[in-house]
C-alpha cells in the first residue's frame, strides 16, 4: 500500500477536555460514532513537531519541518467484526500555505496556515516544550514541563485511549466519509510536571468551543513520537 506521506512526529503534547457529546455531533462524519472513555467524549488540543516530511518519498524543499497545532476528537466504527478507532480533525494549523492547500485539495481536510513557532529545551532533569500559533493578531500557546525519561503506557489508561487511534475520518459531505490509515509504533510517554495553556478556543475553532476558554483539561500528556506513515488509499464510507 503506497504511502502518501512519511515523516517524524515528535514531542506530541495533548491537552484533553471532556465535552458534551452534542457539541461534536455537527462534526461527526457519516458511518462512525463517538468513541468514549468511561462514558465521556473528549477533544484534544494537540501540538507537535512535523519533521523530515516526504510526499510519495520526495522531500518537501524548505518546508519539511514545522509545527502543527490541531483540535481533534475520537470516533470508532466496526467492520466485519473488527473495531477501527480513529480521529476527526476540527482544524489543523500549520505555518505554510502550500502545505495547507495541498492537504485540503487532495484530502478535503481542514487545514489553515498561520504563523507558528516552538521552543523545545531539555536537560537531564527537565524537558520543556512550548508551541505558539497566531490567530487574529494574538498568540496562543500550549507549554509543558515534563520528565525527560519516558515510559510505557498502561493498558486501559487514558493515555492509551488518547494515543491509540490509527485511522482518520474526514467528513466530505453529510452522506460521505473518507477513511485513511496512519501507521506508527505504540508511543512512549513522559510524566508531566506542570503546564500552561493560553488558547482562545472561540477565535481558533468557533463559538461552540468558547466554553473551553475557562475549562481545565481532564489531562495533559506528552508522547515521545516516532516515524509515521499515512497511506494514500482512502475508503469511501456512505451513510
Amino acid at each position: 500500500m503506497t504511502n502518501f506521506l512519511t515523516a517524524r512526529w515528535e514531542n506530541l503534547v495533548m491537552a484533553n477536555y471532556a465535552v458534551p457529546p452534542e457539541v461534536l455531533m455537527p462534526y461527526l462524519p457519516a458511518g462512525v460514532e463517538l468513541d468514549l472513555f468511561r462514558g465521556e467524549a473528549f477533544v484534544s488540543l494537540v501540538g507537535f513537531m512535523f519533521k523530515n516530511t516526504r510526499l510519495f518519498g520526495i522531500p518537501i524543499p524548505l518546508m519539511g519541518s514545522f509545527e502543527e497545532i490541531n483540535l481533534r476528537f475520537y470516533v470508532k466504527r466496526t467492520e466485519d467484526g473488527n473495531l477501527r478507532r480513529g480521529v476527526v480533525f476540527i482544524n489543523e494549523t500549520v505555518p505554510y500555505k502550500p502545505v495547507a492547500w495541498l492537504a485540503n485539495k487532495l484530502y478535503k481536510e481542514h487545514y489553515t496556515a498561520v504563523p507558528t513557532r516552538n521552543r523545545i529545551t531539555e536537560n537531564p532533569s527537565l524537558k520543556h516544550i512550548q508551541y505558539d500559533w497566531k490567530v487574529n493578531s494574538h498568540w496562543n500557546s500550549i507549554k509543558i514541563d515534563a520528565a525527560p525519561q519516558c515510559q510505557e503506557m498502561q493498558p486501559g489508561s487514558h493515555e492509551e485511549f488518547i494515543f491509540e487511534h490509527y485511522f482518520g475520518y474526514t467528513r466530505v459531505n453529510p452522506l460521505l466519509t473518507q477513511e485513511y490509515e496512519v501507521q506508527h509504533p505504540r508511543w512512549r510517554i513522559h510524566s508531566i510536571h506542570n503546564y500552561r495553556i493560553h488558547c482562545d478556543f472561540e477565535a481558533c475553532y468557533g463559538p461552540e468551543f468558547a466554553f473551553l476558554n475557562n475549562a481545565t483539561p481532564s489531562s495533559v500528556m506528552l508522547a515521545q513520537g516516532s516515524a509515521v506513515s499515512v497511506k494514500w488509499k482512502r475508503r469511501n464510507i456512505k451513510a
